[in-house]
């Protein structure tokens, strides 16, 4: 279960981070957005998971995209079968159809990672991404993709120039400063539109996470 499902101080942040982002929606015509993190273990994944579910709290149609096609969690976060994903989709658009799950959650579909491919940027940087991402406009009113780390691998750089809006998750008191400039340069080389930081695991009188421009 994702923690925006509580009714809690935390699920309450989340809702504060959607209505930052909601406003940037209305200025900038956010329909597609990027979650990334400057390394493993920040909580990147959790963070896109909670975001998508508030989202379609509010009624929205989202699809939440796992694009980490090396070390996918949300077809274990939404309970879902994963045997056909992402990956197959990009190698040919003849799975798209079966792609698409519905979770547990009212509004929320999910298109899991699929199984692990040995190109996974390869198939990120193919024309099939934007083919699906067109369509999936179409159906979905905002569409969120959890990308690998940036520091990682070169997924998210090209994930990040191909959508409307990236938020970085930061975890307070694991990546440094220099980590989180070298985060925000890759992304700016890229012409990512980063909307945001979430800063995770921050440590205040009632919370955990804190959200800025």
């Amino acid at each position: 279960m994702t923690t925006a499902e509580n009714f809690s101080y935390i699920s309450e942040q989340f809702r504060t981070i959607r209505a930052n982002i909601t406003f940037s929606m209305r200025k900038q015509g956010v329909k597609t957005l990027l979650v990334t993190s400057a390394t493993p273990g920040e909580g990147k994944s959790t963070n896109a998971a909670n975001l998508a579910v508030v989202f379609a709290q509010e009624g929205k149609r989202v699809l939440l995209i796992d694009a980490d096609m090396r070390k996918p969690v949300m077809h274990y976060t939404f309970r879902l079968m994963n045997g056909v994903g992402l990956s197959n989709v990009l190698t040919t658009m003849d799975y798209f159809e079966y792609s698409i799950q519905e979770t547990f959650i009212d509004g929320l579909s999910v298109i899991t990672s699929g199984p692990i491919p040995k190109n996974p940027a390869e198939l990120l940087s193919s024309n099939n991404l934007k083919l699906l991402v067109k369509e999936l406009e179409k159906q979905f009113d905002l569409i969120i993709f959890d990308a690998p780390p940036i520091l990682a691998v070169s997924d998210a750089q090209i994930l990040s120039n191909q959508c409307d809006g990236t938020i970085l998750v930061v975890s307070a008191g694991k990546v440094d400063k220099s980590g989180v400039i070298k985060a925000k340069t890759a992304l700016q080389s890229s012409q990512a539109n980063v909307l945001g930081v979430i800063v995770n695991n921050f440590k205040q009188a009632k919370g955990e996470y804190y959200y800025y421009r």
